[in-house]
């Protein structure tokens, strides 16, 4: 894997490892394909609202979220798309060494 790659999934990883930022990722996911707009994501978690713009900003800086207007309304969408290509990265060499676990079991099951 090219390293500019892993370097923007674990600049995506710092950005959740964030007890907040996680807590946005699952609600937008709860949400999805909807989104929720900032005051639902204020309100669901009790976050300040310059606190809950700091976040917001930090996940659609590394395109964990995306963002469209709704009238006078910012809407907010979890990234399937990006959380895919994370998930696809920490999968992509799962059992590979002692063919214990088949990788699509791991990813389809829970």
């Amino acid at each position: 894997m090219k390293q500019e790659k892993v370097v923007r999934y674990a600049d995506m990883f710092a950005a959740m490892g964030a007890e907040p930022r996680l807590r946005i990722m699952r609600s937008l996911l709860s949400a999805h394909p909807e989104g929720l707009v900032v005051g639902e994501i204020q309100a669901e978690l009790d976050i300040p609202a310059s606190t809950l713009s700091h976040h917001l900003e930090k996940l659609k800086s590394e395109d964990l979220v995306l963002v469209r207007r709704s009238g006078t309304f910012l809407r907010y969408t979890a990234n399937t798309t990006a959380l895919q290509e994370i998930l696809g990265f920490l999968y992509a060499e799962c059992c590979t060494r002692n063919k214990a676990v088949e990788p699509e079991k791991v990813l389809c099951c829970r």
